[in-house]
């Protein structure tokens, strides 16, 4: 079972890599470059939007959605790009995404914002003006 997974990871991620591949050629359909240049971005990315210090969803995007994601995008792309794609990123060392982490970046900041405006009279009820 333990090797079952292994192969699994690896395969995984050799597809992340070829759905980067996928992203940047231009015979991939658009809405399935679109959708694979932001989840490889996404997976590529240095940082993680939860972060895995956050008990059971911390992993969760990493364990169950990541791959339920490539597998919906790989179903997107037809067969023999994906084919070309696969070998292409089998050659290739998995490159990092710098794009995914600015955007995973700039989400957390403007979260930090929106919450900050939202709890700003709660926080400092003595700047209240009194009647």
């Amino acid at each position: 079972m333990l090797t079952r997974i292994k192969t699994w990871a690896r395969a995984l991620k050799r597809d992340i890599v070829a759905l980067w591949i996928a992203a940047l050629d231009r015979r991939t359909p658009r809405v399935a470059k679109l959708a694979a240049g932001a989840v490889a971005a996404y997976a590529l990315s240095p940082i993680d939007l939860i972060p895995d210090v956050i008990p059971v969803l911390g992993y969760l995007d990493e364990i169950v959605l990541l791959p339920l994601a490539i597998a919906l995008i790989v179903r997107m792309i037809p067969p023999e790009l994906m084919r070309e794609y696969r070998a292409a990123a089998t050659a290739r060392d998995r490159p990092v995404s710098r794009a995914g982490m600015a955007a995973i970046v700039l989400v957390w900041m403007a979260l930090a914002v929106v919450l900050g405006w939202w709890l700003w009279p709660v926080a400092a009820p003595w700047m209240r003006q009194s009647p």
